[in-house]
C-alpha cells in the first residue's frame, strides 16, 4: 500500500469544518471560486506535490516497526513478538500510527508492506483516517510461492538471504555455511498460504478503485516497473469540476443540437446568445430598449450590450453551480478577449468543422408551413402531402447567398479564435450528430492532454 502526505486525515477534516461553518448553510459558491482553482491548477498541484514526495518513500513493515528504538510501543511490541510470535492488532496499529506521524513519513510519504493482514486491521486503519492512494497485490500460483519459500537459505554470520535457484552465492565458503531459516517447510508454508487466501478476499473490497493486481510470476524488474508505473499514475481527481463549454462553428454546424444534448444529459445550462437577446426584448428587461433598435434595423447588436446580457445570465446561480454550454458567442477575437477579461473562461472549447456543401444541404432545404408553423426539410423531413409542400416558405436567411456570407465570416475569424483557445478540440461535424456528441462528451469527461512546450 502507498499513501501520500496530501491524503485527507482527521486534521484535514477539522480544517474543512472550521472553514465551512454549518450554521451559515446554504453556502453560495462565488463565480470566481471554481475558475480560480482550475486556472491556478490548485488540485493538480496538490496531487503533484504528493507524487514528488511519494517517489522516495519510507518502507514500513511489521519487522521495521517493532525494531524501532526509543519507542515504548515498539519495546512492548517486541516483547509480545518474542513471547507469542505475534503483535496484537491495536498495538501494531498504534505503533504504525506513531510512525506515520513522524516528519520523514509526513514529508516523503510511505509504503506499507504486509499491513493490513486481516479485514479487521484494514477497517481499523481506515477508521483512523489512514488512507493509501494506491494498493498493489502481488499474485502468483501457490506452487511457485512454495518453491520460492522452500529454496530460501540464510547466512548465519551476515544475515543475508539467498535462494537455491534464483540467488545462489558463488563462494563455496558461503555455500557451506548456509542454513534453512526457521519455520521454512512445506506444511507451514501451505498453512500460511491458506490463511492468506482466507484473509485477502476480505481485505480487497476495502480498497475499491485504487487496487491493482500484478503477477509476481515474472522477472523482478518487470514487476518493479509495473508497480512503479501504477503508483506514478493519478487517479481521477475528486476536485470539483464545473463544465463551462463553448461550442464554435459556422451556421448549420449543429451547435444548437449538441448544446441541447449536453444540457439534457448533464444538466448544463444551455446558453444561446441569440436566444438570450430575443428573450431580453420579449421580457421587457432593462436591456430591452437598448437591443430593440438594432433588431428593427436588422443590424448586429454591439458587443458591449451582448456582454451585459450574457454576464447577467452566466452570473446566475444555476450557471455557477451546474455549469453552462455557450454557443453563438464569441464570434471573433475581440469578443473572445472581452469575455475573457470579464472572467468568463470556458474550460472546454470545441470547433465543429462542416464543409460548405453540407451546410448548404442542411440549411437551404429548410422550409416552414405558414399555417401550422411546422418545420420541414425537403430531404430529411419532407412534407406529408403535395398540398403542404406547395405552401411551404423559405426563410430569407436560409438562402445560399446568406449562408455563404455567414460561413465566410466565421472562417475568416476562426483561425484567431482557435489560437486564442489553445486547448480547443476540433471535430468533424459532418457526421451523425450522436457520433459528434460522443466525441464532445469524451472531451468533457476526460482530462485535456498536456501539451509539451
Amino acid at each position: 500500500m502507498t499513501r501520500g502526505p496530501s491524503d485527507s486525515g482527521p486534521q484535514g477534516a477539522a480544517a474543512l469544518r472550521g472553514s465551512m461553518d454549518a450554521t451559515t448553510a446554504p453556502h453560495r459558491i462565488p463565480p470566481q471560486m471554481p475558475q480560480y482553482g482550475e486556472a491556478n491548477h490548485i488540485f493538480e498541484l496538490m496531487q503533484a506535490m504528493w507524487l514528488a514526495k511519494h517517489l522516495s518513500t519510507n518502507l514500513l513493515s511489521v519487522e521495521s516497526l517493532i525494531a524501532k528504538e526509543y519507542s515504548p510501543l515498539a519495546a512492548d511490541a517486541r516483547m509480545h513478538y518474542q513471547k507469542f510470535k505475534m503483535v496484537p492488532d491495536m498495538l501494531l496499529i498504534r505503533l504504525m500510527q506513531e510512525r506515520l506521524k513522524e516528519e520523514d513519513c509526513v514529508r516523503r510519504g510511505w509504503i506499507l508492506d504486509g499491513i493490513p493482514e486481516t479485514r479487521e486491521q484494514a477497517l481499523t486503519i481506515q477508521t483512523l483516517g489512514i488512507s493509501p492512494r494506491h494498493v498493489i497485490v502481488l499474485s502468483a500460483p501457490d506452487t511457485i510461492l512454495i518453491e520460492r519459500n522452500l529454496g530460501k537459505r540464510i547466512d548465519p554470520q551476515t544475515g543475508e538471504i539467498y535462494h537455491t535457484t534464483f540467488d545462489w552465492p558463488p563462494e563455496s565458503e558461503i555455500q557451506n555455511r548456509l542454513m534453512v531459516p526457521a519455520g521454512i517447510f512445506e506444511g507451514e508454508t501451505a498453512r500460511k498460504l491458506l490463511e492468506y487466501h482466507r484473509n485477502i478476499v476480505r481485505i480487497l473490497p476495502s480498497y475499491p478503485k485504487i487496487l491493482k493486481v500484478i503477477s509476481a510470476d515474472q522477472p523482478c524488474v518487470d514487476v518493479f516497473y509495473q508497480a512503479l508505473t501504477y503508483v506514478q499514475t493519478s487517479h481521477r481527481s475528486n476536485a470539483p469540476f464545473t463544465p463551462r463549454v463553448l461550442l464554435c462553428g459556422p451556421v448549420g454546424s449543429g451547435k444548437s443540437l449538441q448544446a441541447a444534448l449536453l444540457a439534457q444529459k448533464y444538466g448544463l445550462i444551455n446558453v444561446c446568445c441569440g436566444q438570450l437577446l430575443k428573450e431580453a426584448v420579449a421580457d421587457k428587461s432593462k436591456y430591452s430598449d437598448l437591443i430593440q433598435p438594432f433588431f428593427e434595423k436588422e443590424i448586429a447588436v454591439p458587443d458591449n450590450i451582448i456582454m451585459k446580457v450574457l454576464k447577467q445570465r452566466l452570473d446566475q446561480q444555476d450557471c455557477v453551480e451546474r455549469g453552462w454550454v455557450l454557443h453563438g458567442f464569441p464570434r471573433d477575437l475581440d469578443q473572445a478577449h472581452l469575455m475573457d477579461n470579464l472572467g468568463y473562461k470556458p474550460n472546454r472549447v470545441f470547433f465543429l468543422n462542416v464543409p460548405f456543401d453540407s451546410v448548404i444541404e442542411r440549411l437551404s432545404l429548410r422550409r416552414t408551413d405558414p399555417i401550422t408553423g411546422e418545420r420541414y426539410h425537403l430531404m430529411y423531413k419532407p412534407p406529408p402531402t403535395i398540398e403542404v409542400q406547395t405552401r411551404l416558405l423559405q426563410n430569407p436567411k436560409d438562402s445560399e447567398e446568406q449562408i455563404k456570407l455567414k460561413m465566410d465570416l466565421f472562417y475568416r475569424n476562426s483561425a484567431e479564435l482557435e489560437q486564442f483557445y489553445g486547448d480547443a478540440i476540433t471535430l468533424n461535424g459532418d457526421q451523425d450528430p450522436y457520433t459528434v456528441f460522443e466525441y464532445i462528451e469524451s472531451g468533457i469527461i476526460n482530462r485535456l492532454p498536456k501539451k509539451v512546450p
